[in-house]
């Protein structure tokens, strides 16, 4: 796997810890459950065993991604960010073509929710605003076709 840093905010870096520590968790549950049912007998026709196994790799691969890109981490705070360009972390208020004002925070892939104001710093609009400044006009393309916003407002918060 790569060794490039992951960014993310504290808050995306707690829950990646949390699932961590859950998935953990689960692995005496399946241990206990594969053992359940080997003692059922012939394991060639027992689905309980397969389940059981298909479950323990399922977890084992997702504590393996989960440790990578803790370990691959680069936790940024955004209240510690100044400056008069977009960057991650950023707080971005945008005019449509309409003035209706959208606002995002640029964040890590694993964080993005757009429904609650944060988009992936790697998605279309993110990448479009990486760099700018407030007042400049922004392009994006969109599967629903060209879309323009301007930086009204960029904030560290």
């Amino acid at each position: 796997m790569a060794s490039e840093k992951v960014p993310m905010l504290g808050e995306g870096y707690r829950l990646l810890e949390a699932e961590l520590k859950r998935l953990k968790a689960e692995r005496p549950q399946i241990v206990d459950s594969i053992e359940e049912a080997r003692a059922h007998g012939d394991l060639s026709e027992n689905a309980e065993y397969h389940a059981a196994k298909e479950r323990q790799g399922q977890v084992e691969a997702q504590i393996a991604d989960i440790e990578d890109r803790l370990s691959r981490a680069l936790v940024i705070d955004p209240t510690t960010l100044s400056g008069d360009k977009v960057v991650f972390g950023a707080t971005v208020t945008l005019l449509d073509e309409e003035d209706k004002t959208i606002r995002y925070q640029l964040v890590g892939q694993q964080e993005a929710d757009a429904k609650v104001g944060r988009i992936s710093y790697n998605s279309p609009l993110g990448r479009a605003l990486i760099g700018r400044s407030k007042g400049e006009d922004v392009e994006v393309e969109t599967p629903a076709g060209d879309r323009y916003y301007e930086i009204a407002k960029i904030e560290f918060i």
